[in-house]
């Protein structure tokens, strides 16, 4: 014979069975598997914006050297004055009483020619000097006889008569004062002057 207690825990027992079971009806219904869970997906990759490619930046400006002026330009832009200063001719000497050209004078003359031929709107003055000694009358002449010297060789070379002037000066506007033979030889020249350019 079964006893109260056991009955009762037999009881309960099928209770819990029959909770078990979906509405106890006596069908079981199959139990769903439990799905596993899905793997974690990676976390979203955030596409990096790949900046646009830049603009080329323009090249900075480049500092153009300024072009040397031409011989021509300065030549436009120097005054007479200066040119004179710049002793672009050369003065002839002479001897004692003479007007006969020396070696050292034609050489002189022949780069006086050839700086003329270069510029050749230039004009010129020679002017003709002695020393003090000797008269007035005497040293005109011969300042005329020298200056007409260097007017001849230039002419000979190649240079218009038109572009060179001849005066004398005799001994009335001499380049050293002093009353010696190292200054006479100073003021025994012909003396180049640029008139025009």
């Amino acid at each position: 014979m079964v006893r109260y207690g056991q009955t009762r825990l037999l009881g309960l027992g099928m209770v819990i069975v029959c909770a078990l079971m979906v509405g106890c009806g006596g069908t079981r219904q199959p139990v769903a598997p439990v799905p596993a869970p899905a793997p974690a997906s990676p976390p979203p990759v955030q596409a990096t914006a790949t900046p646009p490619p830049r603009a080329p930046q323009p090249a900075p400006p480049v500092a153009r050297p300024t072009p040397s002026p031409t011989e021509e330009e300065i030549f436009a832009r120097t005054s007479l004055s200066e040119l004179n200063a710049a002793q672009h001719l050369s003065d002839i000497y002479f001897d004692y009483d003479a007007s006969a050209l020396s070696d050292p004078d034609r050489a002189a003359l022949e780069r006086d020619a050839a700086w003329m031929k270069r510029w050749t709107s230039t004009r010129v003055l020679i002017s003709g000097h002695a020393d003090e000694r000797g008269t007035n009358e005497y040293n005109l002449a011969l300042g005329e006889r020298r200056s007409s010297a260097a007017r001849t060789f230039l002419e000979n070379l190649g240079i218009a008569p038109s572009r060179i002037e001849v005066v004398s000066k005799g001994k009335e506007a001499p380049f050293c004062t002093e009353h010696n033979d190292e200054c006479w030889s100073e003021n025994r020249r012909a003396h180049f002057i640029i008139t025009a350019k």
